[in-house]
């Protein structure tokens, strides 16, 4: 999709997951972070680091992150949720719906819990994504400052999507923090918040084309004079 209008391109990102094997060029690479750069943050602090994997570094990082969920080897993420208790309605609804979109697109029964962990596990794959972006910030920053980092990712996601990428925001790539941290020779300083696989979409993988729903506009927002 090239030189959408930003109705067009708001309403057209969704997470991707599957991708062709086609490396995006530098030259887009260049473009679409350099318009995330232009992301809003608190005072201007502009906390969000980013890195980016691609070639040999992908391919190592994802043959690490397969190799320690196969073993099942605990997630050590640098940031625990602070949230308390199982999660309530309507959230537990709206996710459970999710659910159903995503493997109804795929032809996987609820009830066959081999082929749903299968559908898990390609997560740590990075659906196949030519690169994957790992968004960090410096262990200075608390929860004030994560907020910035969603803001810079929604408007990177935006701009892929404006120039013909696809992506997918993925919290397993917090997992394992050190693997980021090796790979491109991190202090211990900067953590690790999530990763987001991104590259063209595989036209073929029939899960891209599942659509979730939102909530209407007067369940989450309320207007008052």
């Amino acid at each position: 999709m090239q030189n959408s209008d930003f109705e067009t391109v708001v309403k057209a990102r969704r997470s991707i997951r599957g991708f062709l094997p086609d490396v995006v060029p530098q030259d887009t690479l260049d473009k679409v972070f350099e318009l995330a750069r232009w992301s809003p943050s608190g005072t201007n602090i502009q906390p969000w680091e980013t890195f980016v994997a691609s070639g040999q570094t992908r391919d190592r990082l994802r043959e690490a992150f397969i190799e320690r969920a196969r073993n099942k080897i605990p997630a050590n993420p640098d940031h625990i949720s602070s949230k308390k208790g199982k999660m309530g309605e309507p959230w537990k609804q709206r996710q459970r719906d999710c659910a159903a979109v995503l493997y109804d697109s795929m032809g996987v029964a609820w009830e066959d819990r081999e082929a749903r962990a299968k559908v898990g596990f390609r997560n740590f794959e990075i659906f196949d994504a030519p690169h994957v972006a790992f968004l960090c910030m410096n262990e200075h920053f608390g929860i004030g400052n994560a907020w910035d980092v969603g803001m810079y990712a929604q408007t990177l996601m935006l701009a892929m999507t404006a120039n013909g990428l696809g992506s997918c925001a993925q919290g397993t790539m917090r997992h394992y923090p050190d693997l980021v941290r090796d790979a491109f020779d991190l202090g211990p300083e900067v953590k690790v918040l999530f990763g987001i696989s991104f590259g063209f979409p595989d036209p073929n993988m029939q899960v891209n084309e599942a659509k979730t729903t939102r909530a209407p506009l007067l369940e989450n927002v309320s207007f008052r004079n």
